[in-house]
């Protein structure tokens, strides 16, 4: 595609006369440029892309796309350049037109709040498919895309909501597979900083807000105004259909944001008036089952799912593949082959009598919400919960995490979870605060900053017919901690432990 054609369908202040290049890529970092791309340099969070500007050049970019005056008056007379007010807008219309519009071949669907987003994108990813519907996916786990012989491919995700030119690519990618679908999870990070700017959801989710994310975004106020963003949309017109948590407290702010949406559903197990509400429900270990009411019809379902987190995630992700056209009955016969989301609420299995959880709890309500479950699947026996807080991000939930785990378990190990810069003692000693401040007794907690070392720790401390919940990392398979990732697998270590434990 030539510069000119891509500059007409650009916001652009200025542009610099000339030259007309075929683009034949576009790259925001200056060590992915190869020759003939369009060179993106932004100011992001911490890191300014516009000092990279000759590296990216010297690598082969043919023209650049510029937020800083400054730069667009240095490099105006050396290559084609255009100056725009938002770097992430200018990147987001510019790789939309180089990878020619994808993502108008796929009906989106989005799923946005603190908890629940992996396990409703997962779910409706998994109702759509089938229905015979070609997905693509892009969540925190993982990304998938349509493959050969009707097996999709997985890939590892690196962030919960990419780069627009990386959502691009994909579009691009799944749309020449054959894709129709897309089901995507949207950050408040994403949202905030304009990645997914332009894309038109067809279907919005919110599942719910709580305490997270406060070392970027500040308050509550401007995290919930975040997630809100989805349902004005942000570029592009409104979601043809918003499903909204009726049970959460932002629900009025997330309802108000959709007033645009042509069509507004509630779910909810509180309010039996919301379109989609569950009744009856009855849990047990891996199985739920529930009476689901709909606005197209009621049928009992009976799902591989535990707890009532997943009857909320479940309401949401059906009502999303009805809103994307499935029939009341193919959604209700497709809920009974679904299956578990790695590392939420994931069992270890074992020998000995105990009910081991890897889960990803990383938040004071998830971490409530867990043990809550965990309480249920007990009985009689004991409730053991090992955690920690992620270094280098939001200090405030520590203390209430912490309190949390004191409230409803009988024993708690607090360990590292990713320490990143932060020393793991200083970050448990604010967890510890919050445990103290539980009343839990001293003989009823303990710290381990290995993680490895703590999780053998709370199995040992385990006994017959206990819970052990292992929370923070849940599908993660490294730990970071002065700047380095090494390998770590809650699951792989706890299973490992297991066996010892048992002989084999």
């Amino acid at each position: 595609m030539r510069w000119k054609l891509i500059l007409a369908r650009l916001s652009a202040r200025e542009a610099s006369d000339g030259a007309d290049p075929e683009i034949t890529g576009v790259a925001y970092d200056s060590r992915q440029v190869v020759v003939g791309d369009l060179f993106v340099a932004m100011q992001g969070g911490s890191v300014n892309g516009n000092r990279y500007v000759d590296g990216a050049i010297s690598n082969g970019a043919v023209a650049v796309l510029t937020d800083s005056a400054e730069h667009f008056a240095v490099l105006r007379h050396r290559v084609p350049v255009a100056l725009v007010d938002h770097g992430r807008r200018g990147l987001a219309q510019a790789s939309a037109a180089i990878f020619g519009h994808p993502e108008r071949d796929l009906a989106l669907t989005a799923v946005t709040g603190t908890n629940g987003k992996t396990t409703t994108a997962f779910l409706t990813e998994s109702l759509l498919g089938q229905a015979g519907r070609q997905c693509l996916l892009i969540g925190t786990i993982e990304t998938h895309l349509p493959g050969t012989n009707g097996q999709r491919e997985t890939r590892a995700s690196e962030h919960t909501t990419p780069e627009s030119r990386d959502l691009y690519a994909l579009f691009r990618e799944a749309a020449d597979r054959g894709a129709t679908e897309a089901v995507m999870e949207m950050s408040s990070h994403a949202l905030e900083q304009e990645r997914v700017y332009g894309l038109h959801v067809d279907v919005a989710l919110f599942t719910n807000l709580t305490q997270d994310h406060l070392d970027y975004h500040g308050t509550m106020k401007a995290y919930g105004a975040a997630k809100a963003r989805l349902f004005a949309g942000v570029g592009a017109a409104p979601p043809r259909v918003g499903v909204i948590n009726a049970d959460d407290p932002a629900f009025a702010q997330m309802w108000e944001a959709a007033a645009g949406c042509e069509t507004r559903w509630r779910y909810s197990l509180l309010d039996a008036t919301a379109e989609f509400h569950a009744e009856e429900i009855r849990y047990r270990a891996g199985r739920t089952d529930f009476v689901w009411n709909t606005p197209f019809g009621s049928a009992e379902v009976v799902v591989a799912l535990t707890g009532r987190v997943n009857v909320y995630n479940l309401l949401a992700a059906g009502a999303a593949a009805l809103a994307r056209g499935m029939e009341f009955d193919q959604v209700v016969g497709a809920i009974a082959g679904l299956r578990p989301v790695p590392g939420r609420f994931e069992t270890v299995a074992n020998e000995l009598g105990l009910t081991v959880v890897v889960d990803y709890a990383h938040t004071d309500d998830a971490l409530r919400n867990l043990i809550a479950l965990a309480r249920e699947l007990a009985g009689e026996g004991r409730v053991l919960t090992l955690f920690g807080c992620g270094g280098d991000r939001d200090r405030g939930k520590r203390p209430k995490m912490g309190r949390a785990a004191g409230e409803g378990s009988n024993f708690v190990l607090v360990t590292s979870d990713n320490p990143r810069s932060e020393e793991p003692a200083t970050i448990a000693d604010e967890v510890m605060a919050g445990v103290r401040d539980s009343g839990l007794p001293a003989a009823q907690w303990s710290v381990e900053l290995d993680r490895a070392a703590a999780i053998a720790e709370v199995l040992r401390e385990a006994c017959t017919g206990d819970v052990v919940l292992i929370a923070g990392k849940g599908h993660e398979k490294t730990q970071t901690a002065h700047g380095v990732a090494v390998p770590f697998d809650d699951v792989a270590v706890a299973t490992a432990g297991l066996r010892r434990m048992s002989g084999r």
